[in-house]
Order: C-alpha cells, then sequence, then structure tokens
C-alpha cells in the first residue's frame, strides 16, 4: 500500500469522532476560509480559496490536474501537515489526522490481497473496533448493495477492476463518518461501469445523505451526483465558479443523460472551465 493509501486509511480509522452539538445540522460541515497554500516560497499550490458545505450536502470539485483538488481533500482529512493561510473547520474543528468523522475513497481501490472481499469492506470497521458480528453483518449487507452478494469470499486477484471499486465502495459507506472524501473513485473505469457506480454512489447517498466532497475530471458525474460543482482554476487553484445543480432528486444517472436541463448545466460548466484555460494560455 503506497504511503498516502497508509495515511488515508490512518485519518478514517484512527480515533472517536467529535460529539455532535445539538444545532448539528443547521451548522456547515466544512468551512474554508482565505485558504492559501504554498510548498514551494512563491509557489501557491491554493490561492485565497474560501468554501461553505452544509451538512448533508454532495458537493463535487472540477478543475485541471495540478489545481489543488486533491491537496484540498488531503488537508481536510489532516493527511497535510505544513504552514497554511486562512482557516480550515471541519465539522467546526480544525482538520486531524485520525478522525472518525472523515472516511477517504482513493482513486484506487487500496484492497489488501489476502484479505477476501468481506474482509476488505470490514477492514475500516474492525480498525475502528467494531465488533467481529456487526463489521461482517455491515459488510455483508453493504456487499450486497453493491452488487456483490455472493462474492464475499473473492480476493481482490479474483474480482474485475470495477467489482473492486464497488468493494471500495462498501468499505467507505460500512464506516460511521458525517464527512466522505472521494478522489476520483471511478476515474480509470469504463463507461458502462462508471454510469453503473454513480446510480449506486447516488443511492448510497440518497439514503444517508452524509456531507459528500468529491473530486473528478468528468463534468457529467459531477452533475449527476451533486447538490453544487465547484470549478477550480489551473495553478494556483482558485474557485472560478459554484453552480448549485437544480435537478431533483432522487435521481436516476442514466436518465439525466436524456435530460435537456442536465446538457444546460455541463454546457455552462464546461464555459466556465474554458474560460479559465483561455486566459490561461492568454497569460
Amino acid at each position: 500500500m503506497s504511503n498516502i493509501a497508509t495515511l488515508a486509511y490512518k485519518s478514517a480509522y484512527a480515533e472517536p469522532a467529535s460529539p455532535k452539538p445539538a444545532n448539528f445540522a443547521e451548522l456547515a460541515a466544512i468551512s474554508i476560509d482565505d485558504l492559501t497554500l504554498e510548498f514551494q516560497p512563491g509557489r501557491p499550490v491554493l490561492d485565497k480559496i474560501s468554501l461553505s458545505i452544509p451538512h448533508g450536502q454532495f458537493v463535487s470539485i472540477v478543475g485541471p490536474s495540478g489545481c489543488g483538488k486533491t491537496t484540498m481533500l488531503n488537508l481536510l482529512a489532516g493527511l497535510i501537515n505544513v504552514p497554511y493561510s486562512g482557516d480550515i473547520r471541519l465539522l467546526q474543528h480544525p482538520p486531524r489526522l485520525g478522525s472518525h468523522d472523515v472516511a477517504y475513497m482513493l482513486a484506487r481501490d487500496c484492497m489488501l490481497p489476502w484479505r477476501d472481499a468481506l474482509g476488505n469492506a470490514s477492514f475500516g470497521m474492525e480498525v475502528r473496533g467494531v465488533s467481529k458480528q456487526e463489521c461482517q453483518e455491515r459488510a455483508t449487507r453493504l456487499l450486497a448493495r453493491v452488487g456483490l452478494a455472493g462474492f464475499e469470499s473473492a480476493y481482490p486477484k479474483q474480482l474485475s477492476h470495477g467489482m473492486r471499486q464497488r468493494c471500495a465502495l462498501a468499505r467507505t459507506f460500512a464506516l460511521d463518518s458525517s464527512v466522505l472524501l472521494m478522489d476520483e473513485p471511478f476515474g480509470a473505469l469504463d463507461v458502462q461501469t462508471k454510469l453503473q457506480l454513480e446510480e449506486l454512489l447516488v443511492d448510497l447517498w440518497q439514503a444517508e445523505r452524509r456531507t459528500v466532497v468529491l473530486i473528478t475530471h468528468d463534468i457529467g458525474e459531477a452533475i449527476a451526483v451533486s447538490d453544487r460543482v465547484i470549478v477550480m482554476s489551473g495553478r494556483p487553484g482558485r474557485i472560478v465558479s459554484d453552480t448549485l445543480i437544480s435537478l431533483p432528486r432522487p435521481r436516476s444517472v442514466r436518465e439525466l443523460q436524456k435530460s435537456a436541463e442536465f446538457h444546460k448545466i455541463y454546457a455552462h460548466i464546461w464555459e466556465k472551465l474554458e474560460g479559465d484555460w483561455r486566459a490561461s494560455d492568454a497569460n
């Protein structure tokens, strides 16, 4: 497992969640105020980012490679320990490594090859101290929901890429975390499998309404699953636009492909991305 994957596991699985205040639903789940981050002096990765995400909202972030999207997720998960200016709050607290408030799904499935699908789906819960019986019951239920019933005893080498991502999705949703961070989880899949998993993600989210921040390069995916789509500029990353997705819920990702409103929103977001590219080329 890579270093970043190991850190993400620690962030998702290490220490107890914060107690929820009485007015929890009224508070912003994520608040970023005037955030600027530099890894090298004079070369900012993120520049004056301000963003507020209410509890239970599904937000996608799109933007060119290298604009700081994943860096922002890693900051929220407490994975980056470098000085920055501005303020970041996750459930009213500064981000910290090991918070149970956060579950992190990476672009790679990061399945453990010596564990079967049930063992992989249970892994995060086990590390968090959930009883063996509850781990197995919850993991079995989630594997069935993601279409892997009957594959509980299959090892990663016996599963397709899409099936491994389904297992990773089950592992993520099995965690009792208020905030889900997802870094291009379906980016490497074929179109049909990708649509199936997007549909599945929407179904899981609509049943539980957790706060989700999804990084993606796919505008269509961002619109189909989200309440809001944030467009970021090229490096240094700045917020170019923040679009509310007015498409009604519950949604079917496949049916949206036929929606005129879906394509209208797509054109609007593409215009924002293209406008930033033109500005970058001019400079």
